[in-house]
Order: structure tokens, then sequence, then C-alpha cells
């Protein structure tokens, strides 16, 4: 915040200097940049008349990206400065690695694909090392947060999964049958859920279980 006040003093100063020139001799004036960088966007394409204090170019420094994400409000409480990131499907062959720098502290609505209202926040990245260059302004990332990490944790695919009279169950497949049992799940995951209890380590379940698998019902491994 202090580089944009420091820049922002700078565009003004230039300002003033422009209004000099412009007195001195109005044919020929030297626009100046206030900061170094690269050009990521031109706001005035041809010639025109402009006036003081009118952008013409947007100017950044492509070696200091930063990556901001609209994460909905459930899953932001959940995220705080330090997070660690994972930043994938940026076009390289290997994701990227990010810290959170901030979390907004405000709101706002964003309508979903579907039509949904959605209550979002911008999480502030920042990249750890320096970016590639072929990243640029604006392009797209897919962003994963790591709110927790454990080792050895037991866990189970989440379309193994269904609730049971308000319980989380699977189907075990035990003597080639299918039987109910009742888990308790901790943390939740992308795809996987770590189950505290109700399994036994190594046990086999049914993933996709549909309305033909029942209790006792025989069932097969595929292979």
């Amino acid at each position: 915040r202090l580089a944009a006040a420091q820049a922002r003093e700078r565009a003004a100063r230039a300002v003033i200097a422009l209004q000099g020139a412009a007195g001195a001799d109005a044919r020929r004036i030297i626009v100046e940049a206030p900061v170094a960088g690269r050009v990521v966007r031109r706001l005035a394409e041809s010639e025109a008349t402009v006036v003081a204090g009118q952008p013409l170019l947007e100017i950044g420094d492509l070696r200091d990206l930063e990556v901001v994400v609209d994460v909905l409000t459930a899953d932001a409480v959940r995220i705080a400065p330090g997070t660690r990131v994972q930043l994938a499907n940026w076009g390289g062959p290997r994701a990227l690695e990010g810290v959170v720098a901030r979390v907004e502290p405000g709101a706002f609505v964003k309508v979903s694909a579907l039509g949904v209202e959605e209550q979002r926040v911008p999480v502030v990245v920042r990249l750890v090392g320096a970016p590639p260059v072929a990243l640029g302004d604006g392009y797209r990332v897919d962003a994963r947060f790591v709110v927790w990490r454990g080792a050895s944790v037991p866990s189970l695919p989440l379309a193994a999964l269904f609730r049971d009279g308000g319980r989380w169950a699977v189907y075990a497949v035990e003597g080639g049958r299918a039987r109910l049992r009742h888990v308790r799940v901790g943390h939740v995951g992308e795809d996987r859920a770590e189950i505290l209890d109700g399994l036994r380590e190594g046990a086999r379940v049914v993933v996709h279980p549909g309305d033909t698998v029942r209790e006792c019902r025989r069932v097969a491994v595929a292979r």
C-alpha cells in the first residue's frame, strides 16, 4: 500500500510537470511513467485529445505478480495470511507455489454459472520465487489452498460416502458381501475425506454405491 501511495504521488508530480511543459511548448510533451515496468494495457489506442491526469497506459512489474482469487466466504474463514497455495492450470508443466498475503475484509455478491448468488471475498496470493516469464497480467490460474495437512491419514474417496439417518456411512466389502458401516468423518478435501473411526485400516469399500447395493448383498471387486 505504501508503494501504491508513492506511485500516486509520483503520478501527481508528473501531471504538474506536464502542465508546466504544456505552457512552454504545446507541440511536444514528454510523458514520464511514475514507475518502471512493462506496458500491460493500452488505454488510448489512437491519437486523440486528452486531458491532464487521463490514463494512457497501464504499467506493471511482471517480476512481482500477485494472484487474486475470489473465494466463497464459507471457505475464506479457514484461510489466513501465510496459508500455502498451489497454482495449477496456468499453462506450464508444474504447479506454482504461493502463500496468502491477505484476505480482504469485504465480500461481494457474484452470480455463478448456474445463476446462484454467492458471497465471495478476494484473497491475494504472492508467488514463492520468481514468476515464469510466460505468466502475465490478467492470466487465469486454478488455486488450491492447503488449510490442513497430515501424515499417514486414514481416508476414503468422497464417492464412497453417503448419509444414513443423519450419519456418514459406507458399504465395506467383507467376505464378498456389502456391510453397512457408520464412520466419523474429519477433514474433507477435494476428493477424499479423513476417517476418524468406524473402519479398520485397509478395509475395502464400495465406491458410488447405487440403489442396487444393500446390506449383505453379494459384491465383487472390479479389476
